[in-house]
């Protein structure tokens, strides 16, 4: 058992984790957590899926929205031997096609 003092952090009241703790729950400083209360009881638990899947990656890009997808990256035309030769790239699909799924 680690013993934490809590500390006025603004508004707010903070814990400072020792990096034993956080070493131990694999955390870095930025990420966040899960803080569940049950039975007069907390858990920390770090927030992140057991295993990165497609459809997580789909379901946080809808959670986030657009308005924070990144920039889209121009990359300048194709060059020979440097085509896909995919429905999207031959222009048979569009974004737009594929929002819905």
């Amino acid at each position: 058992m680690t013993e934490l003092r809590i500390s006025k952090w603004g508004n707010s009241s903070g814990l400072r984790l020792p990096k034993a703790v956080m070493d131990e729950l694999g955390l870095k400083p930025g990420e966040t957590v899960n803080l569940t209360v049950k039975d007069g009881k907390g858990v920390i638990e770090p927030k992140r899926p057991k295993k990165i899947t497609l459809e997580w990656i789909i379901a946080e890009t809808k959670r986030l929205g657009r308005e924070n997808a990144p920039e889209t990256v121009a990359f300048g035309a194709d060059r020979p031997g440097e085509r896909i030769d995919d429905a999207h790239s031959r222009g048979e699909i569009t974004e737009n096609d594929t929002e819905g799924r």
